[in-house]
């Protein structure tokens, strides 16, 4: 490449020493390190670059662990001049193709990109390993844009990268019907974005589970003479990801795990939509993390100082025990004369007069969308070079499998996600005799016997495995001296919890989290299950108390809306079981359905082994427990789920004892029933027969789509009540008396 024909020996040890990895073979070139800051010291043309002249200091309120300077960062290198020239030609070639996509699209964030660029320049070109080719090759380098509205950053990454997700014309088809370069970052739409962001601090803690993710695997499979498992996660956050709670529960548990594989870069500019950040938003960012546990970090000039950068990310890699905030202090919409450093950068397009003002300021000759050739030789190396990486990585693995056989069968099927043979046969299998038990401790047993048999199960709870029941009893607490563990404590930190798993979830196809509360707690925590059916994370939410049946806690833990909620919500399965084989035939959907979650709601009340439920009946959703009728011509169908399905069942008794023929249906899961095919339906649920009534402990709203226009709900709409269980469910009417009432009605 003869961009890059003067990058001399030193230089590349500088590269080889900042990525942190072992030197690469002659067939697999070293990543340059092209390219020192021409720009240090240099201000911009624009009188609106400088900080705010009234803004106050921010005085740490203890000194800093490290504050970087550019003589620590690289020594003085050869041929400095040229690799400069290309270095900074590179970096506004990302400023200006996120410049032109969102102009061109009249829609998006131009700011976080302009300012952002050398960060994510550094990361991509100099210091992560992946495989432009295969975004997917297990061993890459992890990159999680948190502040994902600043996506055509990652957007202008990935095309210079080489990947075949983000050509030319996708670029130019930012934020369009069907695009692969969607307004925010999405996973499953865009080869090479690891995780789904936007909604602000979700990203980082994705990121944490990505981390967590590594940090697990790598403390299992790893052995002396064989590290088959090493890679980073990097992050980019910024003031908004910052101040929501979100980020500071999950980092707080990733300083508490020690994650020192987890580099997060704060995208220190000051300015969120609504101004400066002094209006809201005053707190030291970095004392706030040392104290979380986190090693932290502060580079000064984040616009041109690219040594900086360089020298934090060998810092941050030095350090193994816990991870580190990068503190990046930078300017918004960097290089726009007139809208640098302000809230109108933050979330338009620059308007056609500032961009030819910023490509005048900023030297920048080209039309839009144009890569310099110069720039596109020198990144063109990097599918040459991930190829490279991930074939040295197989040729490894080969040689690990032929030492630690049973451990890379494992580890393969982590990889793929391929399950086990036969690994639903572990599930547990129960009779109308077997004891009356609540589905929370049912699930236990499953979840137990699933451990044994996935080689990627893992999970906890927020602060309540003792009463969830979701303790691993073969195994121990994933901590920081012990990563290999199964059981994660999360502590009271519902949110954070749900956005770690869908990192963990994403991470690997053959990793299965599953995370527990109190269904109310889904409150907590709705926006990451909102996540997890978005980016098709197959998280199972272990979810348990699930109605008025916990009794005495009162209203306030007693969910009454969320059954509903969850239906309503896209790319989910929320199943409500009624026994032993309910439950087990629900953690079989769980697990089949790996591009979605699931959600498990469970009782604290003991409840009897029904008669005529199966696993295999969950899989349709709905099916028939019992029925007295002939020719699919019931004169009574009563549907429902959970802890009430044993109240429709004494009511069809008793409706029989009259010399009625009743159905009763299960509909533990709606979303599985409705996939059906209309036949199945209508097998269970005929037209001709409109007699109908449900019960189900939860809001009646939803159930006329099974009822019908003549059916009658039998729920509740308003919140509950302290008192115990029994008295609960006669005083609101979820009784067999009133089964039996609203059916002689019809």
């Amino acid at each position: 490449m003869a961009a890059s024909s003067s990058v001399t020996a030193a230089q590349a040890l500088v590269g080889r020493a900042i990525s942190g990895h072992p030197s690469p073979s002659p067939s697999h070139p070293d990543r340059l390190a092209f390219g020192l800051s021409s720009l240090a010291g240099r201000a911009l043309k624009s009188p609106a670059a400088p900080r705010l002249q009234n803004r106050r200091p921010r005085a740490a309120s203890r000194p800093r662990r490290s504050s970087v300077t550019r003589a620590a960062a690289v020594e003085t290198l050869e041929g400095k001049a040229a690799t400069e020239a290309l270095l900074e030609k590179s970096i506004n070639t990302i400023r200006f193709l996120a410049v032109d996509a969102v102009e061109k699209a009249n829609s998006g964030h131009p700011g976080l990109p302009m300012g952002c660029a050398p960060i994510g320049h550094i990361l991509y070109d100099e210091v992560m390993r992946y495989n432009p080719k295969n975004p997917y090759w297990f061993n890459r380098d992890r990159f999680v844009l948190s502040a994902g509205h600043g996506c055509m950053l990652q957007y202008a990454l990935l095309h210079l990268a080489g990947y075949d997700s983000v050509k030319e014309e996708d670029l130019k088809a930012f934020r369009q019907w069907g695009s692969k370069t969607p307004g925010h970052p999405e996973n499953f739409e865009t080869p090479g974005i690891e995780v789904t962001t936007g909604p602000l601090g979700q990203g980082i803690a994705n990121a944490v589970g990505l981390a967590l993710a590594e940090r697990h695997l790598a403390s299992r499979f790893n052995k002396p003479d064989m590290e088959i498992v090493d890679h980073y996660t990097y992050a980019i956050l910024g003031d908004g990801c910052q101040m929501e709670g979100i980020s500071n529960e999950s980092c707080s548990l990733a300083g508490h795990w020690g994650l020192g594989k987890l580099i997060a870069f704060y995208d220190d500019n000051h300015i969120s939509i609504d101004g400066d950040t002094e209006i809201a938003f005053t707190e030291d960012v970095n004392a706030r993390f040392e104290a979380l546990g986190w090693h932290t970090i502060w580079v000064k000039n984040g616009n041109t100082g690219y040594d900086e950068i360089r020298a934090a990310i060998k810092e941050a890699k030095a350090v193994k025990d816990k991870p580190t905030l990068i503190k990046v202090t930078t300017t918004i919409g960097f290089g726009s004369p007139n809208k640098a450093n302000s809230y109108s950068v933050h979330g338009s397009a620059l308007g056609a007069k500032e961009v030819e003002a910023t490509r005048q300021n900023l030297g920048w000759p080209y039309e839009p969308f144009f890569v310099p050739e110069d720039v596109k030789s020198h990144w063109s190396r990097h599918a040459r070079e991930g190829a490279a990486l991930e074939a040295e990585w197989n040729a490894k693995f080969v040689e690990y499998e032929k030492k630690y056989k049973e451990d890379a069968a494992e580890l393969k099927q982590i990889i793929t996600g391929d399950l086990p043979a036969g690994w639903e046969k572990a599930l547990p299998t129960y009779t109308p005799e077997s004891p009356a038990d609540a589905t929370r401790n049912l699930s236990q047993q499953c979840l137990n016997a699933l451990a044994k048999v996935l080689p990627g199960f893992l999970g906890g709870s927020a602060d309540l495995a003792s009463s969830n029941m979701t303790l691993l009893k073969m195994f121990g607490d994933f901590q920081k001296d012990t990563p290999e563990e199964r059981n994660v404590r999360f502590g009271v930190r519902e949110h954070g919890m749900g956005a770690i798993c869908n990192g963990i979830a994403l991470h690997s196809p053959g990793l299965i989290p599953y995370c527990a509360t109190f269904f109310v707690f889904t409150d907590y925590m709705r926006p990451a299950i909102r996540i997890s059916a978005l980016s098709e994370a197959g998280v199972i939410y272990v979810m348990t108390h699930d109605s008025i049946g916990l009794g005495e806690d009162g209203p306030t833990h007693q969910p009454i809306e969320h059954l509903i909620s969850f239906r309503a919500m896209p790319n989910i399965l929320m199943l409500r079981p009624a026994d032993g084989n309910e439950t087990a035939g629900a953690y079989k959907v769980a697990i089949l359905n790996s591009k979605r979650p699931s959600i498990l709601a469970l009782s604290r009340q003991k409840l009897p082994q029904l008669a005529g439920t199966s696993a295999e009946g969950v899989e349709k959703g709905g099916y028939i427990i019992s029925d007295n009728s002939s020719g699919n011509k019931p004169d009574l169908i009563v549907m429902s789920t959970g802890s009430e399905l044993e109240i429709a069942a004494k009511a069809a008794d008793e409706l029989r004892k009259e010399g009625k023929t009743v159905r009763v249906v299960s509909l533990v899961c709606w979303e599985l029933f409705d996939e059906q095919s209309n036949e199945y339906k209508e097998s269970i649920l005929p037209a001709s027969v409109t007699a109908r009534v449900s019960i189900e402990a939860g809001a009646t709203l939803g159930w006329e789509k099974f009822l019908g226009t003549k059916g009658k709900a039998i729920g509740i709409d308003r919140f509950g009540a302290s008192a115990p269980a029994g008295r609960i469910y006669k005083e609101f009417g979820l009784t067999a008396e009133k089964v039996i009432e609203a059916a002689k009605s019809l």
